[in-house]
């Protein structure tokens, strides 16, 4: 006896030579006849999850059973969600949602509803950035904005318009962020130049070079100079590495005495085995590691930067110290020193100036005191710093060291 479906869907029963056979009632409460309906998968049929169905003994063959066995429904095809999601698929229930809001799947027309859908999982994908990216950000709330406004066109939904408002308001707000990070003008006038520091990091190479000015332990430039770019090798735990190429490039002739004489009033220590003359000539696979123990992570930290600023402050130092025409005319520590102080303390167009202050220029005896020299003296450097195309012009006039950075030297500006 087989079981099937006909023509209409509905059950039929095929019994021992009568043919197919009255319909039949699925699941409980099917009508009585005196024989049990037989599927394929019943019990003995190879199919263990089928229920069983029994019949008395004496029930006569083809008739239908007091119970029949049920059989499942069809399931409906599922209906696909926004962005080709099935709901009977595992991510079902998954709405799009953007701001909290759920996306409409018979939103009209598609092309909004697509973008939405794809902005939401846009701004979900951006928050889970390692680093943040303002420019990328302020394009997310760009395009907010219209989307939201051509949903609020298409709704007649005030609360949608306040948000394209907030998302417009927010896109301005992140660029201008964005711009002041990287010292370039909001409107996009002027040239843009790619800075070295951001802003914050600029703040951060001021508060150096000032621990440098009012701790040094040696009064002469060439120390001073040392000490600057040893702090920042060893900002961050009190250790860094450095090279026989490092320090001749910093120190000239002078880098065995200087580094000696930092070693002897304990501002610097050298491992045991390592004098100063062997770290003239370590390599760049085998660098000297030295010891500042004033920047120990036991002592008070004069500094609150990370890793990634730490190395970007060094690599800004070594940038101005090694400039190819400071090099070229020969310029001193004194000299270099006043280049990293003036490109420190300089605005984005270059001018020079004090956090808070329009290019109103310099205190003389500040300037004066963080390179070693006597507030005279410290003209002479800064026309050497002309001529070597570092600043397009100088001034000590009133006390106050005023000028420009070149265009070439922008760059490196510390954007006041």
């Amino acid at each position: 006896m087989n079981a099937g479906t006909g023509d209409g869907g509905e059950l039929f029963v095929d019994g021992i030579g009568r043919g197919r056979t009255e319909r039949v009632k699925t699941g409980r409460g099917a009508e009585a006849g005196g024989g049990s309906a037989m599927f394929s998968h019943a019990p003995g049929s190879g199919s263990p999850s089928a229920p069983a169905s029994s019949a008395p003994a004496s029930a006569g063959p083809g008739a239908v059973g007091a119970k029949a066995a049920s059989v499942p429904r069809a399931r409906p095809t599922p209906r696909p969600r926004p962005g080709g999601v099935p709901a009977g698929s595992p991510s079902a229930g998954r709405w799009a949602k953007i701001a909290q809001r759920i996306v409409p799947d018979d939103l009209q027309p598609d092309v909004l509803r697509l973008e939405l859908t794809e902005l939401g999982d846009a701004f979900r994908a951006y928050q889970q950035r390692p680093e943040p990216d303002l420019a990328v950000l302020a394009e997310l709330h760009d395009r907010k904005a219209r989307a939201f406004a051509a949903w609020a066109a298409v709704t007649d939904d005030a609360s949608l318009r306040e948000e394209a408002d907030r998302a417009a308001a927010a896109a301005r707000t992140t660029r201008e962020m964005n711009a002041n990070r990287l010292g370039v003008p909001v409107d996009g006038s002027g040239p843009v130049v790619e800075r070295l520091l951001t802003r914050g990091q600029a703040v951060h190479a001021r508060s150096v070079l000032e621990h440098v000015r009012v701790g040094s332990p040696l009064p002469e430039a060439g120390a001073r100079l040392a000490v600057l770019m040893l702090t920042l090798r060893a900002a961050r735990a009190g250790i860094g590495n450095v090279t026989g190429q490092d320090l001749s490039g910093w120190l000239q002739g002078d880098a065995e005495r200087v580094l000696q004489e930092l070693v002897d009033v304990g501002w610097l220590r050298l491992p045991e085995d390592v004098s100063a003359d062997d770290a003239l000539t370590s390599r760049p696979e085998e660098p000297t590691q030295v010891t500042v123990p004033s920047l120990l992570p036991a002592e008070p930290r004069p500094f609150s930067f990370g890793k990634v600023t730490r190395a970007r402050l060094s690599g800004w130092a070594q940038r101005v110290v090694g400039d190819r025409k400071l090099r070229k005319k020969k310029a001193g520590a004194a000299t270099r020193l006043l280049a990293v102080y003036t490109a420190a303390h300089s605005h984005p167009a270059g001018r020079l100036g004090d956090a808070g202050e329009d290019g109103d220029g310099l205190p003389l005896d500040t300037v004066a005191s963080f390179c070693a020299l006597r507030p005279e003296e410290v003209a002479e450097h800064a026309g050497l710093l002309v001529t070597a195309d570092w600043l397009t012009e100088a001034d000590t006039a009133g006390g106050r060291l005023r000028g420009r950075l070149a265009e070439r030297v922008l760059p490196l500006s510390g954007l006041l």
